[in-house]
């Protein structure tokens, strides 16, 4: 059954298999629906979310109308159809079209299946999802909430791993899809090298509440992104992954392993990770863009050096939406 809905998703959302802005959102998606738990409101007697419950693709009219989760509308709209035609939970099938969706990017980990989630019969409550615009401080604390403290700010920095094939609609409107880093079709580290470099310009209008000047043009940068690169509890495992793709890869799948069953209990759930396509070998090295070098860098990890890397020859390097 699931090789079904496998090849159904290659052949009809993600293009025949592509690493495109379906592919991008569907993982967003994983992340937006299962983060929405808290043990901290439970503690207080109010619903505190089910995590990887399905809510907010059960209840889309409430929960994709949250701040954070503006603009996921449109994914959950483009995946409802396939959850009609498939014997899979709401919940299962979000988690699934994810783990698919980044199997199609070259040099990403093969990530976990599981499938017997359940499914939620409540929206999860709103001020669960973090922010760009939250700082270090909060996003740490709303994460080691979710998680019963198991994502700390170490592993904070492994979840935004999946910066590295992502872009923004809303957090600047004038440039929709405007992407993370200069290579949003791969999954390399080319993410955690250039949200070090210096911020010189917005890929649109600056002003946008969660942005912050970028150092390539078309590139957006989220503030979240750039407090955490610069933050002394998170800037040396942030800058350990510059040129590390094992790494990149080995820490994005553990913590999305974990990710995928927030507030959903292990042992019912039965591991169907063999139906996820073996992604593509990784393409290309780790390097500054064209026209910037170390000289660039804003390094806040003081313990180690910065990696050596080369530059790509050339015309200062321009970023396309994707």
């Amino acid at each position: 059954m699931l090789f079904a809905v496998r090849d159904d998703l290659q052949e009809n959302l993600f293009h025949g298999g592509l690493c495109t802005a379906e592919a991008h959102e569907s993982l967003r998606l994983t992340f937006h629906d299962a983060i929405a738990i808290s043990p901290a409101l439970e503690a207080q007697g109010k619903f505190g979310g089910g995590g990887a419950d399905g809510s907010i693709a059960i209840f889309p009219e409430i929960e994709t109308n949250f701040h954070p989760n503006i603009g996921l509308d449109e994914i959950v709209e483009l995946q409802k159809p396939f959850v009609a035609r498939h014997n899979l939970s709401v919940a299962d099938f979000i988690q699934f079209a994810g783990a698919i969706a980044l199997s199609n990017c070259p040099g990403a980990p093969q990530l976990a299946a599981f499938v017997g989630r359940k499914d939620a019969t409540q929206p999860a409550p709103d001020g669960l999802v973090p922010e760009p615009f939250h700082t270090p401080d909060e996003i740490f604390s709303r994460l080691a909430d979710a998680s019963q403290g198991e994502f700390d700010e170490i592993l904070t920095v492994w979840l935004l791993t999946a910066h590295t094939v992502a872009a923004a609609n809303d957090v600047d409107p004038t440039v929709p899809g405007s992407p993370f880093d200069s290579t949003p079709g791969l999954f390399d580290t080319q993410f955690f090298l250039e949200t070090q470099l210096r911020g010189t310009l917005f890929p649109g209008t600056g002003g946008n509440q969660g942005e912050v000047e970028s150092a390539i043009k078309g590139e957006l940068r989220l503030q979240s992104d750039h407090t955490i690169a610069r933050d002394s509890r998170s800037a040396c495992e942030w800058q350990s992954f510059v040129n590390n793709q094992t790494k990149a890869q080995q820490m994005f799948q553990f913590v999305f392993h974990d990710l995928s069953i927030l507030g959903q209990n292990i042992d019912d759930l039965v591991d169907c990770t063999e139906v996820v396509p073996i992604p593509p070998p990784p393409q290309g090295e780790t390097h500054f863009p064209a026209g910037l070098t170390v000289a660039d860098i804003e390094q806040a990890c003081a313990e180690t050096p910065f990696p050596s890397l080369p530059t790509d020859p050339g015309p200062a390097t321009t970023v396309a939406p994707v």
